[in-house]
């Protein structure tokens, strides 16, 4: 079976997170996605389109595209934006070995993104900042 794709464009908003998950959540259970994997899933996605919601875009709301391919083997989601450039796949891991004390502000979400995906990728191409997720189903 060919993975469908489908998309979803709202304010780049943290007030409509809600709207986000709702529609991922929906087709990966339409595609019988595992819970494990749709939560893991999940919890990337917040933390992604936060940071698009909180950063991207400083002076105004732009918008986010959420865009969805999905199969009986996997879901690749890419997060869309025309903010400013950004690839958070560049920074370095956060030491872990560190007290929360010791280590400095940020990167912890990105971090644990990697950990809960298969793959992770980012390119900046024609204005838009392309985040990719993927999850395999297993």
């Amino acid at each position: 079976m060919m993975p469908k794709t489908y998309e979803l464009t709202v304010p780049a908003d943290v007030d409509r997170l809600h709207d986000v998950l709702a529609f991922v959540d929906d087709l990966l259970e339409q595609h019988d996605f595992p819970m494990k994997a749709q939560t893991q899933i999940d919890i990337a996605l917040e933390e992604l389109f936060v940071n698009i919601a909180q950063y991207a875009y400083p002076d105004i709301t732009g918008e986010a595209t959420i865009r969805v391919c999905v199969s009986c083997e996997y879901a690749e989601i890419s997060l869309i934006d025309s903010g400013i450039p950004y690839d958070p796949l560049a920074k370095p891991d956060p030491d872990i070995t560190l007290s929360a004390q010791e280590r400095p502000i940020g990167g912890l979400g990105i971090f644990m993104t990697k950990k809960l995906m298969d793959d992770i990728s980012y390119e900046y191409k024609d204005g838009k900042n392309i985040l990719t997720i993927k999850k395999c189903f297993h």
